[in-house]
């Protein structure tokens, strides 16, 4: 149910919608995140853009999360769920909402940099009209010479990883660039990409639901960029863990319901030779502790994770029936051509060995 206390932004209670700049709707998702709501919310508050309509969506949290940002916030406007929506549902009750002809998308557990929006909104003016989004420079809160997500690298069987995770933020990524799809710890879209192509697959609830949101946006023929100059601070999966069975499962699950989706038919048969050989890769990664995989194992065991892998598999194969329906409305409304489609994985696709073996 929603909270019907409207109000737009943060500097003052007055409308925007009547001002001349371009109104931004923030939407921060939140599930019993109390303690990390205090980051995001004034580093938004500080933000050098307005007009500003920042929508909280509390996804059913039981922390008091509510009361404090009324308290404390009492100029955002709060959507509630009485139950946890996941990612995918409870950012679509702020999609919904949103009333900004651009909307960000920002994880509660982060730190604006004072002209992120500034930056992001005037590359949006500037940019041409078939791009639909722009990603942030997201840098480790906690080590800031650090990179955690600089847009999204695609695997040929449905999976994604952050660009750039890890690597030293002074040494790379400085340039604007075109990038396969936004990362929604922070960044920025075009409410009419949104409203053609359509929200968040609230069936993957959390994980790969925007690599999926990115696919379908390529058919569409929207492109993204990256813009080094907007800065987000991340506290990585502070709200779901870095290395948890659930979220193990639902990444395998999801990428599966990924490319099933969106692969043509040829790249979905030929992707489980992709799977395949990423698993004899994570098989290796488990053995001597690198990746994903071995730091999985570091706290749970390999037995553990090749039951999590077939009980994903299961799952992917019972929800294929509706994801192949939902694959016959991105086909019947594409854009772009098969062999166009295999090009965004020559130039936004990542090695099997990156993929399974960087950290």
């Amino acid at each position: 149910m929603e909270n019907q206390t409207r109000t737009s932004c943060l500097e003052s209670g007055e409308n925007p919608l009547g001002t001349e700049k371009t109104l931004v709707s923030v939407i921060v998702l939140n599930w019993n995140g109390k303690h990390l709501l205090e980051s995001s919310l004034s580093s938004l508050k500080n933000q050098t853009y307005s007009p500003l309509e920042v929508i909280v969506v509390d996804n059913g949290s039981t922390d008091d999360s509510v009361s404090y940002v009324e308290r404390e916030f009492p100029t955002v406007r709060i959507i509630r769920s009485e139950k946890n929506l996941g990612f995918a549902g409870g950012n679509n009750l702020g999609l919904r909402v949103a009333q900004g002809k651009y909307i960000m998308m920002l994880n509660n557990d982060t730190e604006v940099a004072p002209n992120c929006i500034e930056e992001l909104v005037e590359a949006a003016e500037a940019s041409p009209s078939d791009v639909g989004s722009w990603a942030t420079k997201v840098i480790n809160y906690y080590s800031r010479d650090v990179i955690d997500v600089c847009g999204i690298v695609i695997y040929r069987d449905g999976l994604g990883r952050g660009r750039g995770r890890l690597e030293k933020a002074k040494d790379c990524f400085n340039d604007p660039e075109e990038i396969f799809f936004i990362s929604d710890c922070g960044g920025l879209y075009r409410k009419t990409m949104i409203d053609e192509i359509g929200g968040y697959d609230e069936d993957f609830f959390n994980c790969n639901e925007e690599l999926d949101l990115g696919f379908r946006a390529q058919w569409a023929g929207w492109k993204s960029l990256f813009i080094p100059t907007a800065i987000v601070y991340h506290m990585y999966s502070a709200t779901m863990g870095e290395y948890s069975p659930k979220k193990a499962f639902l990444t395998e699950r999801n990428r599966i319901w990924t490319a099933v989706k969106n692969f043509p038919l040829a790249d979905l048969i030929l992707s489980v030779y992709y799977s395949f050989k990423r698993y004899i890769f994570q098989a290796y990664g488990a053995l001597f502790k690198r990746g994903s995989a071995g730091k999985f194992t570091e706290k749970f065991s390999t037995w553990q994770l090749i039951g999590i892998l077939l009980k994903a598999q299961f799952a992917a194969v019972l929800g294929i029936p509706g994801m192949w329906t939902k694959r016959q409305v991105i086909m019947a409304n594409r854009k772009i051509s098969n062999r166009q489609f295999r090009r965004i994985f020559e130039q936004f696709g990542m090695t099997t060995r990156e993929l399974a073996l960087k950290d």
